[in-house]
């Protein structure tokens, strides 16, 4: 079997814990209007890689991960899912920590999709789960895509046992609102397995992306996030989680 890999980076330091090889699946049903990776959309585009082929690269500098492990991106890896299942069952065999990126938006119950999934879930260590924002028009909006069965997704993820780290960007007039970030940490707070919380504040490298594949950029003149801003904004988030903690 073969997967669509949009590319490989040999050092990500901010793709889960230690020093991890990145694989970018090819492929993404959002539409997310700070996407910084739009050349990864369109879907049976990009290279063809094999299993093997991905483990061997990662092997040539194994000793560099040793405190780190692979992490899949885009893209959506789960719009892959069955080369996604052989490539962490084969890091599994391996004992390589497997670290899943994923916006959560394939999510469906159908009993043939859940079979896969648990298989999935099985053989991923930890699952960094994007939530682009808490409220399902102001989603819509931002995104092109519903959030309901990304926060379905997330509450699966929990009852399977499997570690979650949370990452949410904040955008000024977008998602830099008390309201919608208090919602997010009382959704935040229903979860058992939040392993990490990361409040991001949002940028504009992606711009030059934009550029040279001749799109407009959709946020032109939205300024970036000062980091004390997403300091304050994180606040809000642990705030709403600690409250509705108290509640129960």
């Amino acid at each position: 079997m073969k997967g669509y890999i949009h590319s490989t980076e040999s050092c990500g330091t901010v793709d889960g814990p230690g020093i991890r090889f990145v694989v970018f699946f090819q492929g993404c049903p959002m539409r997310c209007l700070y996407c910084h990776n739009p050349d990864t959309w369109k879907v049976n585009v990009g290279n063809q890689m094999s299993v093997d082929e991905i483990l061997k690269m990662y092997e040539s500098k194994a000793e560099f991960y040793k405190n780190g492990g692979i992490t899949c991106t885009g893209g959506e890896p789960m719009l892959q899912i069955d080369f996604l299942i052989e490539l962490f069952e084969t890091c599994q065999e391996k004992n390589i920590h497997t670290c899943l990126d994923t916006s959560g938006i394939t999510f469906n119950e159908n009993p043939e999709y859940l079979k896969k999934l648990n298989r999935l879930l099985k053989s991923t260590n930890l699952v960094m789960l994007d939530i682009k924002h808490i409220d399902n028009e102001e989603h819509k909006k931002l995104t092109s895509q519903p959030n309901d069965k990304i926060l379905k997704f997330a509450k699966y993820v929990d009852e399977q046992g499997v570690d979650i780290w949370i990452r949410h960007v904040v955008v000024p007039t977008i998602t830099q609102n008390d309201e919608y970030l208090y919602r997010l940490g009382q959704f935040i707070a229903t979860l058992k397995n939040i392993k990490a919380l990361d409040v991001l504040p949002y940028h504009t490298m992606g711009v030059p992306k934009y550029e040279s594949i001749g799109m407009e950029y959709p946020l032109k003149g939205i300024h970036p996030l000062d980091k004390d801003d997403a300091v304050q904004a994180r606040k809000i988030v642990l705030k709403g989680m600690k409250d509705e903690l108290n509640r129960h």
